[in-house]
């Protein structure tokens, strides 16, 4: 099997946090909504779900479910999106986003929207401290 890459668009557009489980956590460069991509560490070659082995599936299903209570508890969550598009990107890779009624795009979906606030160094370390007690987020060695 070959060592595992990050697709550059994700590198590009997110921050990586750390592992959760056999998956890298990332955090989209937007600070307008929570937005987080899960992506598994898996051949390229597997694009989409049912192509994963049943236990990364389970074990990815409860990744993205303790990431998605981590989000709905942050607050000003009234809805989560999640999703594996892969219109963009076609490394397997699931999004799971807070929504509101006042965040910037609503209802509107949140892929591919223009506007744009970057996060500060200082916010991106507070959320990955964060992560890191509640969700047991790794180091990628």
């Amino acid at each position: 099997m070959r060592p595992f890459k990050l697709d550059p668009k994700l590198q590009q557009d997110c921050f990586v946090l750390g592992k959760l489980g056999q998956n890298q956590l990332l955090l989209m460069n937007n600070s307008l909504a929570p937005w987080f991509i899960l992506v598994p560490e898996v051949d390229k070659a597997v694009t989409e779900l049912y192509q994963l082995e049943l236990e990364t599936q389970q074990n990815l299903l409860e990744e993205i479910n303790k990431l998605s209570k981590f989000v709905a508890k942050q607050g000003e969550t009234e809805k989560l999106n999640v999703a594996a598009i892969g219109n963009v990107v076609s490394q397997l890779h699931i999004h799971v986003v807070g929504r509101n009624r006042n965040d910037f795009c609503w209802p509107n979906v949140i892929w591919g929207t223009e506007q744009k606030e970057s996060y500060s160094e200082h916010a991106v370390q507070e959320l990955s401290e964060r992560l890191k007690l509640e969700l047991q987020l790794q180091p990628i060695e």
